[in-house]
């Protein structure tokens, strides 16, 4: 049956992830004014292409799983590359900006409609989204229901959690696994490792903690500070309206600006090239050891945003690039000259990056309240565990009953 082969070929989620993923959260109103007309199918297949096979989205980046589905399903891509070719990440349980439902009836909803939205009859990894916003026992019913899913019925693969806050994600992992006896397959941590805010790692004892939870992966998102270390900054475009960020933060990112000028960078472009390089190393005892480098090494998985070709070459160009870093030395003239630019690149960004932390001053390492103050999850309490009568669960209890027919049929008469 479809739960018991995807229970039964669950290797380590380590040896299956690769160490880039493609974001979509920029699949949304919050980051472009109209995502439909983003070249969403040539994104994902170039993305592809290149061999960036692994996908972020989410229920809440409004129309981001439709758009990526969509892309997913477009025949330039299904023509290249079928579905056994990637890996397929979404969230569950965050249905607003102040609306959350945990209860196992809405992640099962949730996930059914992803995998419609998705065009796909199995998700490889699934995350609680945004725990900090409801209590502990929330999230723990919320991981039982996600592996239920994946043991009983097959529709996922792995399953995790994802946040802001790194000191209550590293207590919700160490809960999980007191509770349950399981460790998380997966953490998801953002704006937490950049040039403005390194609490992942570094100094912290965060990845100690993840790795005595038994966590097999902690994932590095929003390098860019979900657009404060850009040279348009959080104050430009929609994301002036909803970003966290207080106004003094907002005006220190802005300062870094002209400290990359000054060193003939781009904001961007040195806060990318800081993250990747750096978190590929930091990040590696819970990374990925799904690349190129010696089977016994990983490297720290991170999550990527772009909205457009160029920032999709640029950042899988600079990846590359660090990993060219990271191989040991062969007897390749050409391909030793490339690392050793990769290693003065490195170099380089690091100063850049020391300077911009001199300006940011208090604001390094800054990092805003969430939930923030007043917060009220205006999902009822009558409410919670109501799920749309739209048909995603009619139509997937349609597809399990005719799935099972299926394999009892094909089951040899001598088993």
């Amino acid at each position: 049956m479809a739960g018991l082969s995807l229970s039964l070929s669950r290797p380590k989620l380590h040896t299956v992830l690769p160490p880039l993923v493609m974001g979509t959260a920029t699949f949304n109103t919050q980051y472009v004014p109209n995502p439909f007309d983003l070249p969403a199918a040539s994104l994902v297949k170039r993305a592809l292409d290149l061999g960036i096979t692994a996908f972020d989205t989410s229920p809440y980046y409004g129309p981001s799983e439709i758009i990526l589905g969509n892309a997913l399903a477009h025949p330039s891509v299904m023509s290249c590359h079928p579905r056994s070719s990637y890996f397929l990440i979404t969230k569950a349980g965050r249905i607003a900006g102040n609306e959350f439902d945990y209860s196992p009836e809405w992640i099962r909803y949730s996930v059914c409609r992803s995998l419609e939205r998705l065009h796909t009859e199995y998700l490889d990894l699934v995350y609680t989204h945004d725990v900090e916003f409801v209590s502990p026992a929330e999230v723990l019913a919320a991981v039982r229901e996600l592996r239920r899913l994946r043991d009983e019925e097959g529709l996922l693969r792995y399953v995790g959690i994802s946040g802001y806050p790194v000191k209550t994600l590293c207590e919700l992992a160490e809960m999980i696994l007191r509770e349950t006896g399981e460790p998380l397959d997966a953490v998801l941590s953002y704006g937490h490792f950049t040039l403005q805010n390194t609490t992942l790692g570094l100094a912290s004892n965060a990845m100690q903690r993840f790795g005595d939870a038994g966590v097999d992966v902690v994932l590095n998102a929003s390098m860019l500070g979900m657009g404060l270390l850009t040279t348009r900054g959080a104050n430009a475009g929609p994301m002036a309206s909803w970003h966290p960020s207080p106004e003094g933060l907002r005006q220190a990112c802005q300062d870094l600006v002209p400290v990359a000028v000054a060193a003939d960078e781009k904001l961007e472009v040195v806060a990318i090239r800081w993250a990747l390089d750096n978190w590929a190393v930091a990040g590696a005892t819970r990374g990925s050891g799904y690349s190129r480098l010696p089977t016994d090494k990983r490297v720290g998985v991170s999550v990527m945003g772009v909205s457009n070709m160029a920032e999709l070459e640029e950042t899988y160009h600079v990846f590359n690039s660090v990993i060219e870093g990271l191989e040991p030395d062969s007897d390749d003239s050409e391909l030793m000259g490339r690392r050793r630019w990769s290693r003065e690149r490195r170099v380089k960004i690091q100063t850049v990056a020391e300077k911009m932390w001199a300006v940011l001053d208090t604001w390094r390492d800054y990092s805003w309240s969430s939930p923030g103050p007043g917060f009220v999850n205006t999902r009822k309490v009558t409410e919670i565990g109501v799920t749309p009568n739209d048909g995603v669960l009619t139509r997937r209890h349609k597809l399990k009953e005719s799935v099972v027919q299926v394999n009892v049929q094909e089951v040899p008469e001598s088993v």
